[in-house]
């Protein structure tokens, strides 16, 4: 079914049937529950903080008796769920260097890591940076994104090269 076809067909019914269906849906997706709210009580900040602490989970757990379980499906899955609330392009650069951050961190505090986490990590400083680039951010968030570059300068595998030349990238002049 097409966005029109759905359009379509909620043009066609009276405004108690689409305020039920629409209540229905709240009731049975967790992902509507939480965008309707969102909606209607748009807490960006509070919202902020509640993803960046799935992704500081990840890395630093708050219970110092679990391991650290470093899933990056999880830290994408939370500024995407993040990114669909609409969000201003300020607070999900902040989520998008938050997730950057504890990768970086991590690597830092405990040496090196394998091949693939480096990647992601990688990949997604570049997708960071080309966001804030391109919302005229770069200024803002030039220290949190430096210390990121200063994180990953002890590391092997090329990362330290890789972080700091995408850094140097957007920031030439450093």
């Amino acid at each position: 079914m097409s966005k029109a076809t759905v359009k379509k067909t909620l043009m066609a019914m009276p405004k108690e049937e689409i305020i039920g269906m629409v209540l229905e849906m709240y009731d049975a997706r967790k992902e509507a529950k939480e965008y309707l709210e969102f909606f209607a009580n748009p807490d960006e900040t509070g919202k902020l903080e509640e993803y960046k602490k799935i992704i500081t989970e990840e890395f630093y757990p708050a219970k110092s008796s679990r391991e650290p379980k470093t899933r990056f499906s999880v830290c994408r899955k939370a500024v995407s769920d993040y990114k669909k609330l609409k969000p201003s392009p300020e607070k999900l650069a902040d989520l998008m260097v938050c997730y950057v951050e504890n990768a970086c961190q991590f690597t830092y505090d405990y040496g090196d890591m394998w091949e693939q986490y480096y990647t992601s990590v990688e990949n997604n400083f570049e997708k960071t940076m080309a966001f804030i680039a391109k919302n005229n951010m770069l200024e803002l968030f030039k220290p949190r994104l430096k210390q990121c570059v200063e994180w990953a300068s002890p590391c092997g595998w090329g990362f330290a090269d890789t972080i700091a030349g995408i850094y140097y990238e957007y920031f030439p002049e450093d």
